[in-house]
């Protein structure tokens, strides 16, 4: 055993035992997340269960099963006088008449167990006061009733389908047509005032801003005609009238209807459709009711956006200082001075660049570029207020230290033979650097990137004050000209997961997607960091001779 300790096979299995541990960890992390991040979108079973009060009333709730936890409770009969029983977390929908969509329910007060399922009964999602569970009384659509439940439920599914189809349409013509026609029009007034401003402004001028802007408006005024139409069409898809839990009656426009379902009639194949539209919807949608219905594809848009600019600004200058430190700066303690600095840079707390960003970016560079360039839009802020722009840059700052430690670490692993080399056979220092020495180092490069990446895709402490916001009314990244829209604030998954995880009013509802969105989160970081990876081993192999 002495003779084991003195070789130090001790440490070895210490080692190794220690990264069995943190392998576990981190997939048993991820397993979690994407358990229930993925049940989000599986359909639920819907139950019927009696609950009797304490004072003898007796009451009837139909909801979806969510969560289970055991409650204390006093109990004589126990050993210490307190027993534990389960509780059920029930999804009761129907916002609107009961005022909340969740509530705990005792075992104790359950009458008849809590797996009795509900036949027949409809699921629908509503763009605003969450889901409604019921059964389909009647369905009216231009004065006729049906009351038949096949019938009305096949109206139902037909006049929702056209429902949705007009929602998109009018989705379209109010964000894209009518969404670049205001964005052209607000260019105008500003080229306006600029003209004004220098005192430039001709009748010339003027005739043209007033034939453009003429036009705009005849544009402008028949997509709101045509949106109008929509809207009116809308309101001739009927309405649907289901009975809900307690005796009562809910009436719902089918043009407030997302989608329904009949969860507890569906089969195995039905519910693995069910699923994959569920996560298209949660890809493709807009947030609704506080960011705890609908779906993240503008914190996706902004996320990935950020980042992409975040690796162009970062990329050239981490490499530019680690050149300059590795190839051209005097050993000497100014230069040890500075690597000391950049080391303990990366060590700095990611809300105090934020702070930066703010402070610098934001109120001394964007509010001068706005006297420079933007002065007659003053007060109104172009760039220095917080954007895309500055969160981006505050984040390479922030990942700053990480690239150029690595772009320095793969330029110390160049033999010195292939400078001289170079040299020898007459090219410039600069010349040998570019095309033999940068060349190699770029697979090193590519890994401080990837670090970057990782660290940018899930700050979220920074982004607060530079840029991100709760809800977006324009994407940063759309098909109106200069496209990437620089000086626009914009969302980001990891602020929609904070925002909804511990600002929403509602709790229980926010719970599957903090995890969902977590999940997707870590697929666009792992797929961001495959991209470069892929790239990186594809240079190292291109590369290898040379390192031999």
């Amino acid at each position: 055993m002495r003779d084991w300790f003195k070789k130090g096979e001790h440490w070895i299995w210490f080692s190794a035992s220690t990264v069995s541990i943190s392998v576990v960890l981190v997939f048993g992390l991820l397993a979690m997340i994407s358990y229930k991040g993925l049940i989000h979108f599986w359909p639920h079973d819907v139950y019927h269960i009696e609950v009797k009060h304490q004072n003898g009333e007796k009451e009837v709730i139909v909801g979806e099963m969510h969560d289970s936890k055991m409650k204390e409770i006093e109990d004589p009969n126990a050993p210490h006088g307190k027993a534990e029983i389960p509780q059920y977390l029930i999804k009761t929908g129907n916002r609107d008449v009961y005022g909340i969509d969740f509530r705990w329910v005792s075992s104790a007060d359950v009458v008849g167990g809590v797996d009795t399922l509900e036949k027949d009964v409809v699921v629908i999602e509503r763009y605003e006061y969450g889901n409604v569970y019921g059964h389909i009384q009647s369905i009216t659509v231009d004065g006729k009733t049906v009351t038949d439940p096949v019938k009305a439920l096949a109206m139902l599914e037909e006049q929702v389908e056209k429902g949705t189809e007009l929602h998109d349409e009018i989705k379209y013509i109010e964000k894209i047509e009518i969404g670049a026609i205001n964005y052209k029009i607000e260019g105008l007034r500003l080229e306006e005032k600029r003209l004004r401003a220098g005192g430039d402004f001709t009748d010339k001028d003027a005739a043209r801003l007033d034939a453009e802007r003429k036009e705009y408006q005849e544009d402008f005024d028949k997509h709101h005609k045509n949106a109008q139409a929509l809207y009116q069409q809308a309101d001739t898809l009927g309405e649907v009238v289901l009975s809900i839990a307690g005796n009562k009656s809910l009436t719902v426009p089918v043009k407030k209807i997302v989608h329904f379902w009949q969860p507890n009639n569906l089969n195995f194949g039905e519910r693995i459709g069910f699923f994959f539209s569920a996560v298209k919807n949660f890809l493709l949608d807009d947030p609704r009711e506080a960011n705890t219905e609908g779906g993240v594809f503008p914190a996706i848009i902004g996320t990935v956006t950020m980042v992409m600019l975040m690796a162009v600004f970062v990329t050239p200058m981490g490499v530019i200082a680690a050149i300059y430190m590795s190839e051209y700066a005097r050993e000497g303690v100014v230069l040890k001075m500075v690597r000391i600095s950049i080391n303990n840079l990366a060590g700095v707390p990611s809300i105090v660049f934020g702070i930066f960003g703010l402070g610098f970016f934001v109120y001394i560079i964007g509010s001068s570029i706005d006297e420079l360039f933007y002065s007659y839009a003053l007060p109104s802020p172009t760039f220095g207020s917080p954007g895309l722009l500055w969160a981006s840059l505050t984040m390479a700052l922030l990942t700053l230290p990480v690239v150029i430690v690595s772009t320095q670490e793969g330029l110390s692993r160049i033999p010195r033979s292939l400078r001289e080399g170079g040299l020898a056979l007459g090219a410039t220092k600069s010349e040998t650097i570019m095309r033999i020495i940068l060349p190699m180092t770029v697979p090193a490069i590519m890994t401080g990137l990837i670090l970057a990446i990782a660290r940018a895709a899930g700050e979220v402490a920074p982004l607060m004050l530079v840029g991100v916001v709760k809800l977006a009314p324009e994407l940063p990244l759309d098909m109106v000209a200069p496209f990437v829209h620089l000086d626009r604030k914009f969302m980001h998954l990891g602020f929609h997961i904070y925002d909804v995880g511990f600002q929403s009013p509602n709790v229980e509802a926010s719970q599957p997607l903090v995890y969902a969105t977590s999940l997707l989160l870590v697929l666009i970081i792992l797929t961001l960091n495959l991209g470069a990876i892929m790239i990186r081993n594809k240079l190292r192999e291109k590369y290898k001779s040379l390192d031999n």
